[in-house]
């Protein structure tokens, strides 16, 4: 048989879960009840502009005081107070909330306040035995009221003495909330949340917070002295940003903040999660990786939204249409910062490359939207330290760098130091050199290289000189096919059986190298990417290196006439080792004996 009716809700039963599982940390009632009071003096305000609440306001600072002796804390506002009536309907009603009702009336008088889902004030009940509230309405004539509850679900509400319009919470502390019965915890968990809400915040009879934060002005407004001095106020021990950016939209939602480029070079991890989410100046969570793109979470400073989705204890995102909005609206952002600033100060840009190029790449790598404007403004760095654009330095190698394939080859480095004998041979041939040392540059030649048409990316060991930039033209060998067979054999006979080493013969120039060790382009990428990973296909597998013995060299001709014997051997060996010296191959004791035996000419 069909029925209908109503769910039945027991308050016996819902108010210990408000008290013990609403908010996820404890400390959180502090911010709800001062958010609260600053909902209660805004009202108050946006009355006394409509001319509704008569008279001077005076002092609204919102004072927090600890008694420690009586274990009290007190949160008292000068705000817009309440009636019996009105307690009775926003303090006796669970989740009756009397913000989203004054929202409703006076939302085209451009009224803001923090709550919305009126549970805030029971967040009192997880740190309080007790808890009382004296208020008295702003209202000609209106009598004082106090309530009190010990956390059940019983309450007594009487006259009260109080002169003034306002209200006052007292919390009887628990024996198990002590910890905030001292001076130095309250200090910080104001610090902490209401560093930036609108109306002042007194404790100790010091004002804590900064009403007016830079990010609630108009960027007309602002000097490049106020970003500098706001950023030091977020980060006190910081170098001074790079540049900023001030966001502030009204449509289609609502966003103000202003996010900061800090200095970094490759060690970013340490830089992420320093933004911090605010909603109408109370702080949230600084765990933002919904809103803001990844690749912009190396940013510093504040995003503030009323139009961001929070869960009913505020203390985290939950992820809607508007995040991803708000999302993308970000990454835009930061592109046409970057892009202006690189139109409008190339020198400028030039100069904070090193910073500025991590997050061009991560973002190129991660955001294909952002991929499609940062290759506007995405700089290279070559060996000589000139920085191009993408196209600037393609219609600079073009002409010598074109292989037989029409394929212009961008030869890099990421380690300049190291692959200094292949740099020597490369720029013989007037070729130029990229420096990729960051920490994103293997990751982003690998994303990326498929998007540049007509493009191959090289790394300079990776390679014969001659097969780096294939222009199919072929040399001939000094050495007849019996010699060069006879030489090959020999290194393979005396270094090839680990398989670490596979031999082969090229003719070369003769002024090349002998012996050139190549470390396989596709096959280095793959074992790189895979570690990065933490794959283990590749990964572990050990580091196999090509030999390219040049059959032009004179040393090829010399061993060619040698016979067997001590002496080729140690002429063969010497050369293997200054090979595999430039590869780092070499450690230990044969590193020292290497040394020993070549220290003249080291």
């Amino acid at each position: 048989m069909a029925m209908k009716g109503n769910i039945s809700v027991h308050t016996e039963n819902i108010f210990p879960i408000i008290k013990k599982f609403l908010y996820s940390d404890h400390e959180i009632f502090l911010r709800e009840l001062v958010s609260n009071a600053v909902d209660a003096t805004q009202k108050l305000k946006t009355l006394a502009a409509t001319s509704e609440a008569k008279g001077e306001l005076g002092d609204l600072k919102i004072k927090v005081k600890l008694d420690k002796d009586a274990k009290t804390l007190h949160i008292i506002d000068r705000g817009i107070g309440m009636t019996e009536e009105e307690v009775n309907k926003y303090i006796n009603q669970l989740a009756f909330s009397s913000a989203e009702e004054f929202l409703d009336k006076y939302k085209d008088k451009g009224a803001q306040v923090i709550g919305h889902f009126g549970l805030g004030f029971y967040s009192a009940f997880m740190v309080a035995s007790k808890v009382e509230l004296i208020t008295r309405s702003y209202k000609e004539g209106a009598d004082a009221v106090k309530w009190s509850c010990d956390g059940s679900t019983s309450f007594e509400i009487s006259a009260a003495e109080k002169e003034d319009r306002g209200t006052e919470i007292i919390l009887h502390l628990a024996d198990d909330s002590l910890e905030f019965n001292e001076d130095s915890r309250i200090r910080n968990i104001l610090e902490k949340y209401c560093k930036f809400l609108p109306v002042e915040i007194e404790f100790e009879e010091k004002v804590l917070n900064n009403p007016t934060p830079l990010w609630t002005k108009a960027p007309a407004d602002c000097t490049k002295e106020d970003y500098e001095n706001f950023y030091k106020e977020l980060y006190p021990f910081s170098e001074t940003p790079l540049f900023w950016i001030h966001l502030n939209v009204d449509y289609p939602f609502k966003l103000t903040g202003i996010l900061y480029f800090p200095k970094i070079k490759n060690e970013f991890e340490v830089t992420r999660n320093k933004i911090q989410l605010f909603s109408n100046q109370v702080f949230v969570t600084d765990s933002v990786q919904d809103i803001v793109p990844e690749f912009l979470m190396l940013l510093h400073g504040v995003i503030d939204s009323p139009d961001i989705p929070l869960n009913v204890s505020r203390s985290y995102l939950q992820s809607d249409a508007n995040v991803k909005k708000i999302n993308s609206h970000i990454s835009k952002k930061v592109a046409d910062k970057l892009e202006e600033i690189f139109k409008s100060d190339r020198t400028e840009f030039n100069n904070k490359w090193e910073s500025i190029g991590t997050f061009v790449k991560y973002g190129m790598i991660s955001d294909e939207k952002f991929f499609e404007r940062g290759k506007k403004f995405c700089l290279l760095l070559n060996k000589a330290n000139d920085l191009f654009t993408i196209d600037e330095y393609k219609e600079k190698i073009a002409p010598s760098q074109t292989d037989k394939d029409n394929k212009v080859v961008y030869l890099y480095s990421n380690d300049l130091k190291a692959h200094d004998s292949f740099i020597q041979t490369i720029e013989k041939r007037g070729y130029d050199v990229l420096k990729m040392d960051g920490v994103l540059d293997n990751h982003f030649i690998s994303n990326i290289e498929h998007k540049w048409e007509g493009v191959v990316w090289k790394r300079v060991d990776s390679e014969s000189i001659d097969k780096l930039i294939d222009k199919d033209v072929k040399k001939e060998s000094v050495l007849n096919d019996a010699d060069q067979t006879a030489i090959k054999d020999a290194f393979v006979n005396s270094f090839g059986n680990a398989g670490q080493f596979v031999f082969e013969t090229e003719a070369l120039a003769p002024d090349d190298q002998f012996l050139t060790l190549i470390t396989p382009e596709w096959e280095r990428r793959m074992k790189e990417m895979q570690k990065m990973q933490g794959m283990s296909m590749f990964g572990n597998l050990p580091d196999t290196y090509r030999v390219v013995i040049n059959t032009n060299h004179n040393l090829s001709v010399k061993l060619s006439k040698m016979s067997e014997g001590d002496a080729k051997m140690q002429t063969m060996k010497q050369a293997f080792d200054l090979a595999r010296l430039s590869q780092n191959l070499l450690h230990g004791e044969e590193l020292t004996a290497f040394i020993n035996r070549n220290m003249g000419q080291l």
